[in-house]
């Protein structure tokens, strides 16, 4: 059988265009593995709904390059996975739920179109946290069933796009679809030990996927190396003319490919600022552990020439714990999307019953947004969020600019991956006591990308996350590429 381990973008089509091997063998090749390791032997559950048409899609792509002697597209014969988040056809979709059980989309979201026109073979789809609203992978739909840490296994891989983070480190498909909303690319990304871009809003169309906060979603891709996360980005970004939010085309840069020109020594000439206060107390073992391998991280990059300096940012807790809108607003955006599923319940205050969110603290985000209300303009704290955040973005740019920063740094999160039972046991309270990082870039609205940083000594995957303006995309794989070259730090897990 083919193995299919740490292959990339680069070497797929090469290998293709020599007939090494053919897409049908690489599809077979990656359904086996998912077979033997994802549903069986150690289980990792990553994945849910598998395709019934990924084999007839390789075998045409198969016949397309024997016939026309080049490849279809940009991501020809490449195996894919996406988050069960966004609508497939044909291919059953649960959005994270119980109540999507048998929700099988008559079409596809606007981003598979777009994957699929640029040859993309669509594996199947991968767990995710209930609605979106979790940083533990478990939820009704896989009957609160976590998956688990391709590095170990009793640990969690973070949400909400826990199966697609966990899919591709464990090499069963290529890349794979997230969706960011909080920090649902960067955490699982950094707890799998892979590169995760969060773009700006609206590069990427959201049609056809379920919205947990409309103003901060975006889709984005999860992968093992920066240049297949640019290749893979080239082929999701584009204007939609049914996702109003895409219109944001018309201020961003002129159309180039992201994944051209990703210079990794393109780095040295940077200054990043370190914001300090996102780092934990070195008192807590916890975050001790990541500070011990974001610490040196950084000293090795400043050792090759990139410049950092220490940030701080006025009132920053205060913000990062204000700005978010789930409260006031998810439940009115969640249910402008059941709207448009006659068969589902159109209210999530419907769906998300006390029977299974008792005793799982890790669904408290969850419950309060199913009790939100239904416009969020009648909340009486909906204004004074929204004129917070935009002092945050104002504050940031002022810190950004004053110091002529490229970009900042600091861990995507101040722990590494928890026990799965930590989800229940108590060390998390609240959704809120979970301590990321990544709600900075998810509630200012700007791009993000989390690269691997190394291991704790217990092994564990730690991240660490760059942050910069609107449209910077290509400055942040261009930092990515650079830490992936001084750093070196991806490696894959014992399956």
């Amino acid at each position: 059988m083919l193995d299919v381990r740490e292959l990339t973008i680069s070497q797929i089509h090469a290998s293709l265009q020599d007939s090494d091997y053919t897409s049908t063998d690489l599809t077979h090749a990656y359904l086996d593995r998912i077979a033997k390791l994802d549903k069986d032997g150690p289980k990792i559950n990553s994945t849910m709904a598998l395709s019934p048409y990924a084999l007839d899609h390789a075998k045409a792509l198969d016949a397309y390059l024997a016939k026309e002697k080049q490849l279809k597209g940009p991501l020809h014969g490449i195996p894919i996975l996406l988050k069960d988040q966004v609508d497939t056809a044909g291919i059953e979709t649960r959005y994270g739920s119980h109540a999507g059980k048998g929700n099988i989309p008559t079409e596809d979201a606007f981003i598979v179109t777009k994957l699929k026109d640029a040859g993309a073979i669509i594996l199947g789809k991968t767990t995710m946290s209930e609605w979106a609203t979790s940083w533990f992978s478990a939820s009704s739909a896989t009957d609160f069933t976590f998956t688990h840490n391709p590095y170990k296994k009793d640990y969690d891989v973070g949400g909400s796009s826990g199966g697609s983070a966990a899919a591709v480190a464990a090499n069963f498909t290529v890349v794979a679809v997230a969706e960011d909303t909080g920090g649902s690319v960067r955490c699982p990304a950094s707890f799998c030990n892979l590169v995760g871009l969060r773009c700006t809003p609206g590069l990427i169309s959201r049609r056809g996927l379920c919205p947990l906060l409309k103003v901060q979603d975006t889709p984005g891709p999860v992968a093992r190396t920066v240049e297949d996360c640019a290749r893979f980005f080239d082929a999701m970004v584009g204007f939609d003319e049914g996702d109003e939010w895409t219109g944001v085309h018309l201020q961003s840069p002129a159309k180039e490919s992201y994944a051209e020109g990703l210079d990794p020594d393109a780095i040295k000439g940077m200054k990043i600022g370190v914001v300090t206060s996102l780092f934990g107390p070195d008192s807590d073992p916890y975050c001790k552990a990541v500070n011990s391998v974001v610490r040196p991280a950084i000293e090795k990059l400043k050792s090759n020439g990139t410049t950092f300096v220490d940030v701080e940012i006025e009132n920053l807790d205060y913000y990062m714990s204000t700005t978010a809108t789930y409260l006031e607003r998810s439940r009115s955006d969640i249910n402008s999307f059941l709207a448009t599923k006659p068969h589902m319940p159109h209210d999530i205050a419907d769906i998300v019953q006390p029977s299974f969110i008792q005793d799982r603290p890790f669904l408290d985000l969850t419950n309060g947004v199913a009790r939100g209300p239904k416009d969020p303009t009648s909340s009486p704290t909906y204004a004074k969020k929204l004129v917070d955040r935009d002092e945050f973005v104002r504050k940031l740019s002022c810190v950004m600019y004053s110091q002529q920063l490229d970009a900042l740094v600091f861990p995507d999160v101040q722990i590494p991956p928890p026990k799965h039972e930590d989800a229940t046991n108590g060390r998390f309270p609240q959704a809120w006591d979970f301590p990321v990082n990544t709600l900075l870039a998810s509630q200012a609205r700007w791009p993000a990308i989390t690269v691997p940083a190394g291991f704790t000594d217990e092994g564990l995957p730690v991240g660490m996350e760059f942050v910069s303006w609107e449209f910077r995309e290509k400055a942040l794989l261009r930092i990515g590429k650079g830490v992936e070259k001084v750093l070196n730090a991806r490696r894959a897990p014992e399956l």
